[in-house]
């Protein structure tokens, strides 16, 4: 016979083993949101007819003497749900103030002028360093930095591996400083509080300065630079992943760039009429920002769901992770699109690679013609294409 005890006991077992198959439902079902998500599941901003693409020119932008910002988060972009963005110029001399963000990691692409970051980790090692166009850099999330603009100013673009955060958002030091006693600021610094009486009381966000002097820096001053991983990478100053004759793909991940383990950027460029072609990411989100030229993207969601959408400079995609896509160059100059992938290992699977080592057979079975019409295919991946030459 069970005892009450014993009745007591099971009841408890299977109330636990009830809440861990829970638990891995939860979980599996949250992974598969992540691969798959349904296409009705999202409706395009306010005033947007795409679910996949956004104009940035369509975002407020905060503007102060120093420069000025305009994000692309999930409330601007409703599908961008691994990545937000921010377009940012700084003019010379002026700083995106010392700040953190506690819930996303900050790549960057620089687009022209030049630009110094400061950066601290938990380790207390540090590191001041210098970009121009084509440079991109990494800040893990959490850590502390500085952007500063040199002479002629700099325009870049911020990416966040999570899409619900705001730029607007952050912790900034002029923000925190206005809401802390006097006493503590006097007592944590060993400095007098009347050191930050003149910052703004409350959030600068970007201040104007003077251009800093050139590096390298006293070490006492600013310029020890300690930091075991750099947080620079010159990415279109080294050869690209892939090149021809129909345009080129440059890629930094983070075999590349080690401490950029969260996201992987990539340049591609297109001439007129070539096509990045057909492919899917199995592990990361795709966010584009279109630099330059006229494009043309195509994103299959499955279950009979496609859309196709035109794109011009300033142009943001976003294809969530898993689905099919390509970007074509239906303009009249080189097509120039910054992407960004919400993980460090870079990962692509193409439809040409696919049909190259597929038995023809198995073609000729799946696509109901002939194994001798698949002896043309190509013998490895495309990457960017024309096209077959025609007879």
């Amino acid at each position: 016979m069970l005892t009450r005890r014993d009745m007591l006991k099971m009841s408890a077992a299977g109330a636990a083993t009830v809440g861990l198959t829970s638990a891995m439902i939860g979980k599996a079902s949250a992974d598969e949101d992540r691969n798959i998500v349904p296409p009705t599941t999202y409706q395009p901003a306010k005033g947007a007819k795409s679910i996949y693409k956004y104009k940035f020119t369509d975002s407020e932008k905060r503007t102060l003497p120093g420069g000025w910002a305009r994000e692309a988060t999930v409330k601007q972009f409703p599908i961008s749900e691994g990545i937000a963005a921010v377009d940012m110029t700084l003019a010379a001399g002026s700083v995106r103030e010392l700040h953190w963000h506690a819930i996303a990691a900050e790549w960057a692409f620089m687009l022209s002028g030049k630009a110094r970051i400061t950066i601290i980790d938990p380790e207390g090692t540090s590191e001041v360093a210098e970009f121009g166009p084509g440079d991109v850099w990494y800040f893990p999330k959490g850590y502390g930095h500085s952007i500063q603009a040199m002479e002629g100013g700099a325009h870049f673009i911020l990416a966040f591996d999570n899409g619900h955060f705001s730029e607007f958002g952050t912790f900034s030091i002029t923000d925190w400083i206005a809401h802390t006693p006097k006493e503590v600021l006097s007592k944590s610094t060993n400095l007098p509080a009347s050191i930050f009486s003149k910052a703004k009381q409350g959030e600068a966000y970007i201040v104007t300065g003077r251009v800093p002097p050139a590096l390298p820096l006293a070490r006492n001053n600013g310029g020890l630079d300690n930091s075991p991983l750099k947080h620079h990478y010159p990415m279109m100053s080294l050869p690209p992943f892939f090149s021809s004759e129909n345009g080129s793909v440059h890629i930094v991940s983070s075999k590349e760039f080690p401490v950029s383990k969260t996201i992987t950027g990539v340049i591609e460029i297109m001439k007129p009429g070539a096509v990045r072609e057909m492919h899917w990411h199995p592990n990361a989100n795709e966010w584009q920002y279109y630099i330059s030229g006229k494009g043309r993207m195509t994103v299959f969601s499955s279950h009979g769901h496609a859309e196709t959408e035109e794109f011009d400079a300033t142009d943001v995609g976003y294809v969530p992770q898993g689905f099919g896509h390509y970007i074509e160059n239906i303009g009249d100059e080189d097509l120039k699109v910054l992407v960004v992938l919400d993980s460090g290992i870079y990962q692509d699977i193409s439809l040409s690679d696919w049909l190259a080592k597929t038995p023809a057979n198995v073609l000729a079975d799946n696509f109901l013609n002939n194994e001798s019409d698949w002896a043309a295919r190509p013998a490895e991946k495309l990457v960017i294409s024309k096209g077959a030459e025609k007879a």
